[in-house]
């Protein structure tokens, strides 16, 4: 077993150096969805091929995310850092570089690889790093990049596309990239022990197809209400859930050498906050899709306006994510959740009374409630649940967090996005004004959203957090 190398004078460098290169490859996730429109006239494609520039993303994703276990458990943290920044900064090249969509497709896999490897690591680092007593400021930093990243990628996209060509989105961000590539790898150390693990093979393909199928199913059920889908959801949603269950029996029967060890689940703290966390995600990116789309065809602003109507609550989750880990370290969970779940579900059901002519002001207002609460919550559930793991099991628990999340961001899409299609559907064939029906389904779809954020208000009351696992020793963090 190889002995970790810490650093002991300055963890926080490595913490935000860390921060810094999380935020920048999640900020990729989204930040092309404001671009699809110019892509579909430059390279002459449908609005279902060009969906293949986020859909590529999100499901190499859902394939990278679950070897996180094994590859920080088999490999040293810096060599995976200096790997994952590299991956990424490659991607980011071939993509600006693209004179193909094909090509531009490569290059966001080749993006996504390296995001879904710096996810994990992240998470994975600090929970060695810092000690529990402050655990919860730092942690609130991991929120902070995890929430506000993907809500400020519209923004960034936005801004840059009124101003540069949407390649612009990527040569904007490969000088920060190279940046932290270069910083990391100075400032990186190895603060983990590693040990060798073999690689099941049969657990690769199955996760790799189950997660994949199970979000690509997710992703396809509002094309299939539009009847634009390659294949019915149904089928690679049967596929996915299949391979799963085998998936879940096959790491039962692996014990210590598991390829994502899912006795983290065994641990009631762990499985709960994993269960609000999932609920609330969906509710927030199925918004952070609907929003936009409203804002640009209902209301008749441009995507710049809708990138500007959405940066207040994308700050505010940034901003907020350090002090609620500061008070989730005096106080707990417990008195940030009940509060935060209820300001979200309050900002959701305010969004249910938007119409065809409110003013900008209220959906800013609606969307800053919904971002504050949330915001609230998902450091102290992220927190709570990984905090509450054994130290040999913060890399499982950290891959099937953040694979989750990206099954949750999928599945709230899939949920705004199939209600407001059937919506549409059924308005055009009763004869309905096409923006009338638009706007029913967007409520519609506001109304599932505000619902769902009930379940984590009552939640929120029964959850009670257990005491923090035994810990190996950790590193300690200066004030």
């Amino acid at each position: 077993m190889s002995q970790p190398t810490t650093q002991p004078a300055s963890p926080f460098r490595v913490i935000a150096i860390l921060s810094v290169a999380a935020f920048v490859v999640i900020l990729n996730e989204t930040i092309m969805s404001v671009a699809l429109p110019r892509l579909m006239v430059e390279f002459n494609i449908t609005e279902a091929t060009v969906q293949w520039v986020t859909t590529a993303f999100m499901l190499t994703m859902a394939v990278i995310i679950p070897t996180t276990g094994w590859i920080l458990t088999r490999f040293r943290i810096r060599s995976v850092y200096l790997a994952a920044m590299a991956i990424f900064t490659i991607g980011t090249v071939v993509a600006a570089m693209a004179p193909v969509f094909l090509l531009l497709v490569v290059g966001r896999v080749i993006q996504a690889i390296g995001t879904a490897i710096m996810m994990p690591l992240l998470m994975t680092t600090v929970l060695n790093l810092v000690p529990f007593e402050k655990r919860g400021r730092v942690m609130g930093i991991v929120g902070m990049v995890i929430s506000a990243a993907p809500a400020l990628g519209p923004t960034v996209g936005g801004i840059i596309l009124e101003q540069l060509d949407w390649r612009w989105m990527f040569w904007t961000v490969l000088p920060i990239a190279v940046l932290t590539l270069v910083i990391g790898g100075a400032l990186m150390r190895n603060i983990t022990e590693t040990r060798a693990m073999q690689l099941d093979i049969l657990s690769v393909i199955l996760s790799a197809v189950g997660f994949s199928g199970l979000i690509y199913g997710l992703s396809s059920l509002g094309e299939a209400a539009r009847g634009v889908a390659f294949i019915p959801a149904w089928i690679p949603l049967v596929i996915g859930g299949t391979c799963l269950i085998i998936f879940v029996l096959r790491q039962l029967t692996l014990g210590q050498n598991a390829f994502l060890n899912i006795r983290v689940f065994a641990v009631p703290t762990y499985a709960f906050a994993i269960m609000l966390t999932i609920i609330s995600s969906m509710a927030m990116f199925g918004t952070f899709i609907v929003l936009p789309i409203y804002i640009q065809q209902v209301l008749g602003f441009d995507a710049q306006v809708a990138g500007m109507v959405m940066l207040p609550s994308g700050v505010l989750m940034g901003v907020l994510g350090i002090f609620v880990g500061r008070m989730f370290d005096a106080v707990g969970a417990r008195p940030l959740l009940i509060p935060g779940s209820l300001i979200a579900a309050t900002g959701l059901w305010g969004m249910v009374t938007l119409h065809t002519q409110s003013p900008l002001w209220s959906v800013i207002l609606w969307n800053i409630l919904m971002a504050v609460g949330i915001g609230m919550m998902m450091g102290p559930l992220m927190t709570s649940a990984l905090s509450a793991l054994p130290g040999g099991l913060y890399q499982h628990g950290s891959a099937i967090f953040s694979t989750l999340q990206q099954v949750a961001a999928a599945g709230g899409t899939a949920l705004y996005i199939t209600v407001m299609s059937v919506a549409a559907v059924v308005g055009a064939g009763q004869g309905e004004d096409p923006l009338d029906a638009q706007m029913t389904g967007m409520h519609n779809a506001l109304i599932w959203g505000a619902v769902l954020m009930l379940i984590p208000v009552i939640g929120a009351i029964f959850f009670r957090p257990k005491p923090h696992a035994e810990q190996p020793e950790t590193v300690a963090v200066a004030d």
